[in-house]
């Protein structure tokens, strides 16, 4: 068991650390939109970061190091690196980009609709909901009636 347990993390390490693409012509696009909206949240939180701990007072150890190190600046650009890369290699990773492959797959079985069966669709969704809206206001109108009828409501 242990034995298994140390090989699963050899290998997931080995696949942090390699630089090359899984399969790079499949899926190729899935891929790169998982990567950019990963890549677009790692960098807000190393920005939010930043932002903290230029308004925050830093522990006394690591202000002690703020003296040699500019650690305001350099903590939040490690996060920033070390998450772009966690980012790029989990689309990389064979599991990860094999469920993704097959995401592109099965979009790529959809049928889209023109746009004119777009805009007919929309327009039947929105006389439907404002349909029941006002259906459900009509309900509410008679319940308080019958409510303040009875003397439930005043």
């Amino acid at each position: 068991m242990a034995k298994q347990k140390s090989l699963a993390v050899s290998i997931v390490l080995q696949e942090i650390f390699h630089v090359g693409l899984y399969k790079q012509t499949q899926g190729r696009v899935t891929r790169q939109v998982t990567f950019f909206a990963a890549a677009i949240a790692v960098v807000l939180v190393a920005w939010r970061l930043s932002a903290y701990m230029n308004t925050a007072n830093l522990p006394e150890w690591l202000d002690a190091v703020e003296k040699t190190l500019p650690v305001r600046v350099i903590i939040p650009w490690a996060v920033a690196f070390i998450g772009l890369w966690i980012s790029y290699r989990a689309v990389n990773f064979p599991r990860c980009a094999d469920f993704l492959i097959a995401v592109q797959a099965e979009l790529n079985k959809v049928s889209w609709p023109t746009r004119g069966e777009l805009v007919r669709s929309s327009i039947v969704v929105i006389v439907v909901i404002f349909s029941m809206a006002a259906v459900l206001f009509l309900f509410d109108l008679f319940w308080q009636w019958l409510f303040r009828l009875i003397g439930v409501l005043r």
